[in-house]
């Protein structure tokens, strides 16, 4: 049987079977997470051991028990200044500053200390403007004069302050550090004026204000040796810091959350030494995400190979910390791969032979681990290993057939160095069809569900697989393997395990892991299901009564949709686009106003109105009665019964999705945004709470994000919609007569799609909505400053590439017309014009505010959470 190693750390890092037999262990709980850790001096707090379990409790709610304690236990091994140093952008203060606070509130309550250090750019051209000096910078670097630095030194000063005063209100003691900090000299006097270049850092004040029990609040202001303040980035200053603290972790908070490849996927995590060369050799890795990366490397190169990197959203700091997953990118040195194709090629023998058994038990170990050794001897195989063999994988390839994962072991050292993510990455690029097996009872099934585009379940055991597409040959998967399977359960000696095995093609080993059902949510087809969505197969097996909850996406028993609000105009396209879709089925339609009547529109069933409360919202919740709620209320409405589903869910094993169409749900970090073309799919499709983007919103990131890396200032949004986007209640943004020979603004300043695609976006952009007498559609004419200059074909080069793939953003030369896009389910976008000094492009962009703009992303992301392919019942372009 194979088996996974015990221990998982990180970013994917769980295992990947073994083919030896081992019995799944527990993970003790180190005695540093079984008691307080006292503080040094007399001013120190205690947390408690009822307080601490309180909190991993709370945090298990972003990852498991498990993940918790020992990501605890790592980061207290350490001194207290060397668990992380944070460094916090201003627009971070600005935006987010509450998330902020809460998430080092959680850090402080556990005894964790991080040492921040912030910045204040954005804030300081602000103030700069309204003084009416103009910002200016030379290679990215600000100059900096004696009027700037006298502006800047104030407003370090207030921010620093805010962000304690911030704290002290959760009840976190603070302590601001904002001078003597750091030493520098000139960076380039003549160039960039008062600019400092950091020549040591003063760690005293931070361990003493750590020792007291407070939290150093740094600002990156430097002083010469003679007493003169410099300006230093905040980037420079947090890695000066941790090469002097030397931290398990250095944190630059993003509003985007991480570092983006060319398909716009959020990069989970690099590793340094296996991947950088190719990485740098990326058509895409240009700009600031080269920098960035280059940067990083450097700083990395002068630290532990224990400490990361991690760039991530201030509201996922908790997620990326203490889970296996993360949430940001992150970016370590790793270890580099080795691979072998013979015993012989192994320089030590007994190395390997000590990875294979190291978590083994029982007497028979060691014989078992020579078996297979013998066995290795005498087939082909394929190994990838580390110099030190803290991690070891190895494939048995097929002749007829996709090849077998067979053995993955992990030490405690190789999850840390997040050796897992680096193995699979080679295994995809050398073994483009892959197969493995777990027993479903791992605890740790779900990192097999993000490497898997397929999966199967018999017999206590869940076959994965990626790169089989042909039906057929899915088919001779499933049969070898429900015949292994059942020989495996028969059979306890390794021969009957491995050696029949490796004579049948293809091969499958037991293993162990976590149950997991593919398909939660969706009734199961006779024999096996199958379904796409985006690039994940997913498979199950045969179950005539499905519990509440496991439902499969199928023609006969399709999904069980619920509309919360259908009466306006997205709720009437949403139930069109409903009726038309092969696997989703409306039972449930909530109006007040038209309770008792009958649905028009949807054909395949009789739907009467309801008037469905919160309590009824949570009483069907808690039944298992519904897949899927869409929530098409307007804005500030819709809380109750999102609260009613949370509040069904706590009496049932059931977990539908929601879909909300209003803006509540926006900014909420536990919420995903669901914009698929800018959102990495794979968390839709793993998300139960999406918030549909705004319509307006939509239309101007798809028509910005190519060129946010671009940027040379503040992009302006003129938006004009039609009429129907002001709702069916009679308003003047709806009445024809006012509207007729007339345009009419929504709000000059502050509407709340200018903060979504700001927020979204990680830049600031201005929006200016209006309305107009047609009834649907909007046209957006953006007007965006570029950093460097820039040629129309270059530009719209960039948006095809940008958008190559995506079925429902077309990219065009001319300006897109609204009436081309009535009625249609994507976005065009088009115009590229440059002004003469090729610094400022206009890009125009169209939407259906009915459709891609609201019902039509909303199916989208309908398809992705449930199951099916993400155009199923979308007519694309």
């Amino acid at each position: 049987m194979l088996s996974a190693c015990p221990v998982a750390l990180r970013a994917g890092a769980r295992r990947v079977i073994r083919r030896l037999p081992v019995r799944s262990r527990a993970v003790a709980v180190p005695p540093a997470l079984r008691r307080a850790r006292p503080f040094s001096s007399s001013a120190s707090r205690r947390t408690d051991l009822s307080t601490r379990g309180m909190i991993v409790q709370t945090l298990s709610s972003v990852g498991s028990k498990r993940e918790v304690q020992q990501y605890l236990s790592l980061f207290t091994s350490v001194s207290s200044q060397r668990f992380a140093v944070i460094k916090v952008g201003g627009a971070i203060l600005t935006d987010y500053l509450e998330e902020l606070c809460s998430s080092l509130a959680f850090l402080y309550t556990v005894g964790l200390y991080p040492v921040i250090v912030h910045g204040a750019g954005p804030q300081l051209n602000n103030l700069l403007e309204q003084a009416g000096v103009e910002p200016q910078f030379e290679e990215g670097i600000r100059v900096t004069d004696a009027k700037t630095l006298r502006v800047a030194r104030d407003l370090f000063l207030q921010e620093n302050l805010k962000l304690v005063n911030k704290l002290e209100e959760k009840g976190v003691h603070a302590q601001p550090l904002t001078t003597g900090m750091f030493r520098a000299e000139y960076l380039n006097k003549d160039k960039w004026g008062l600019v400092g270049k950091i020549t040591a850092v003063n760690k005293q004040p931070i361990e003493s204000a750590i020792n007291n029990g407070y939290l150093p609040i740094l600002t990156s202001m430097a002083e010469t040796e003679d007493g003169q303040i410099l300006n230093v980035n905040a980037d420079v200053a947090a890695a000066e810091l941790a090469r002097a603290l030397e931290p398990l972790k250095v944190v630059y908070l993003s509003e985007k959350g991480g570092l983006f490849d060319a398909a716009g996927q959020k990069i989970s995590a690099i590793n340094l030494d296996q991947e950088y060369d190719h990485l740098m050799s990326q058509e895409w890795v240009r700009y600031g995400t080269r920098l960035k990366i280059k940067e990083i490397k450097e700083l990395l190169d002068t630290l532990p190979r224990a400490t990361s990197v991690a760039i991530i959203h201030p509201g996922d700091l908790q997620k990326e910390l203490f889970t296996d997953s993360g949430a940001g990118t992150l970016i370590r040195r790793g270890n580099k791969l080795l691979s072998a194709t013979s015993l012989s090629e192994f320089k030590d023998l007994d190395a390997l032979k000590s990875a294979l058994i190291r978590d083994r038990e029982g007497p028979d170990a060691e014989a078992t681990v020579d078996k297979y050794l013998e066995f290795l001897g005498q087939n082909k195989f394929k190994a990838y290993y580390d110099e030190p063999m803290n991690a070891l994988a190895i494939v048995l390839p097929e002749s007829n057939g996709p090849e077998t994962l067979t053995t993955l072991t992990i030490t405690r050292s190789g999850w840390l160095t997040n050796v897992a993510d680096n193995i699979f990455t080679t295994l995809r690029k050398e073994h483009p069809k892959l197969v493995w097996t777990v027993r479903e009872d791992d605890e740790n099934l779900g990192w097999f569900f993000d490497k898997a585009e397929g999966s199967l379940t018999r017999n206590g055991s869940v076959l994965f697989w990626y790169g089989i597409e042909d039906s057929q040959e899915v088919s001779k998967l499933m049969k070898d393997f429900s015949e292994n399977s059942r020989a495996t359960l028969r059979n306890s000696n390794l021969e009957s395990r491995l050696y029949p095995a490796a004579k049948t093609a293809p091969r499958f080993a037991a293993q162990q892991a976590r149950g997991f059902s593919t398909l939660a949510r969706r009734p199961v087809l006779p024999e096996f299901s199958i379904k796409r969505a985006s690039s994940r197969t997913y498979v199950t097996q045969t179950n005539p009564n499905p519990p509440v909850g496991k439902r499969n996406a199928s023609n006969s028993q399709p999904a069980r949709v619920a509309l919360i609000g259908a009466r306006g105009f997205t709720g009437q396209e949403l139930i069109r686009l409903l009726d038309a879709h092969p696997n989703m089925d409306l039972c449930h339609v909530s109006s007040r106003e038209l309770a008792g009547t009958k649905l028009e529109g949807y054909t395949k069933r009789e739907v009467i109105y309801e008037n469905l409360s919160p309590e009824d919202v949570r009483d069907m919740e808690r039944r298992g009665e519904i897949d899927c709620w869409v929530m098409a209320l307007p804005n500030g409405v819709c809380k109750p019964f999102v609260e009613a589903v949370y509040e069904g869910r706590k009496a049932s094993s059931h977990k539908s999705v929601i879909v909300d169409l209003s803006a509540d749900y926006r900014f909420d970090s536990a919420w995903t945004y669901g914009l698929p073309e800018l959102v990495p799919r794979s968390n839709i499709i793993q998300a139960t709470e999406i918030a549909n983007p705004g319509c307006y919103a939509t239309a101007a990131q798809l028509g910005i994000a190519p060129l946010v890396e671009h940027l040379g200032g503040m992009p302006h949004v003129f938006g004009v919609s039609g009429y129907s986007g002001a709702g069916t209640k009679p308003s003047p943004k709806n009445d024809v007569s006012l509207l007729t020979d007339n345009i009419m603004p929504y709000s000059l300043t502050g509407h709340i799609h200018e903060r979504e695609v700001s927020t979204q976006l990680g830049a600031q952009v201005a929006f200016i909505p209006h309305v107009a007498v047609w009834f649907r559609g909007i046209h957006h004419t953006i007007s965006i400053p570029l950093n460097k200059t820039m040629t129309s074909r270059d530009i719209r080069q960039i948006y095809q590439d940008r958008y190559a793939g995506e079925k429902l953003v077309k990219v065009v030369g001319e300006a897109p017309l609204v009436k081309n896009i009535s009625g249609k389910h994507g976005v065009e976008i088009g115009g590229f014009e440059v002004d003469k000094a090729g610094r400022r492009v206009v890009v125009c962009a169209t939407i259906d505010n009915l459709l891609k703009g609201a019902a039509t992303q909303c199916l989208q992301n309908m398809n992705l959470a449930l199951g099916y392919a993400e155009y199923e019942g979308i007519p694309v372009m």
